[in-house]
């Protein structure tokens, strides 16, 4: 796959296009998704009004991403691509975030100040994973060394209907610039140093320098997002009533060593 691996190299994510093997595990999947808009016990994960179901770590699905009896082990060419071309050796998959975005997101949410509303609505939230946000003071720290983000659409959707969007390059920016500020300090320091200043000011500099890309993939496809890259949700902008459904991997394969996250 040397061109996907140059591709996600240099912008900072790879498509696959239609597996029938995925195809299966998403469409599998689907259903099982589908059912967490209605669970009681998971709804704390509404945010947006209602318009978004953010389902973090929601799907029961075991170290090879399969839920027995009722989903299979997920495999294909993206997770062939994460296991051998990025060379990050033996790993199990997480739980699996289900991400759902509704008609008519975002709305003004209970979460969101006049602030953050407008930056979710012009900069679709955009933010690098695995930043912890300590509030009340919102500032910013390392929290989780994930490997990779692989999302794997669950519904077929398109680029109007609340799109992931990612910001070409962006994460050599962000690398350059933690790497800068994490110059000199012990790595295992690293989890404990406020990276609020730098980190917004290497996101301007990416939403002034770096393409939006909208990456919508259908049903069986799937895209692998470099750990450091720029990325967010664009607002729902079409008349489809059906939701947008993502089943989203974050693994950890570095052993919460920030290093290898860092240089990955």
């Amino acid at each position: 796959m040397p061109d996907l691996l140059h591709q996600y190299r240099e912008d900072g994510w790879a498509i696959f296009p239609h597996d029938p093997v995925l195809a299966d595990w998403a469409t599998a999947c689907a259903p099982v998704a589908r059912t967490m808009l209605d669970d009681p016990a998971l709804a704390h994960w509404y945010r947006c009004g209602g318009t978004w179901f953010a389902g973090v770590n929601a799907l029961p699905n075991d170290a090879d991403g399969a839920i027995p009896g009722q989903v299979p082990i997920l495999s294909g060419e993206a997770v062939s691509f994460t296991r051998n071309a990025l060379a990050l050796g033996a790993f199990d998959w997480d739980a699996s975030q289900i991400s759902i975005v509704l008609p008519g997101y975002p709305r003004h949410g209970e979460e969101d100040t006049e602030t953050s509303f407008r930056y979710r609505l012009n900069r679709y939230a955009a933010h690098v994973d695995g930043l912890e946000r300590i509030m009340p003071e919102r500032r910013r720290k390392l929290s989780e060394t994930h490997s990779f983000v692989l999302g794997v659409p669950l519904t077929d959707a398109g680029e109007a209907d609340g799109a992931f969007v990612v910001w070409r390059g962006s994460h050599e920016i962000m690398r350059e610039a933690f790497a800068e500020l994490f110059d000199g300090h012990d790595p295992k320091d690293w989890f404990h140093i406020d990276v609020t200043e730098a980190y917004i000011a290497a996101r301007k500099y990416c939403f002034e320098t770096c393409e939006p890309v909208r990456i919508a993939p259908g049903l069986g496809s799937a895209y692998v997002v470099h750990p450091l890259a720029l990325h967010g949700v664009a607002p729902w902008e079409s008349p489809t009533t059906e939701p947008r459904m993502i089943a989203y991997f974050r693994p950890d394969a570095f052993g919460g060593d920030p290093v290898r996250w860092l240089t990955a």
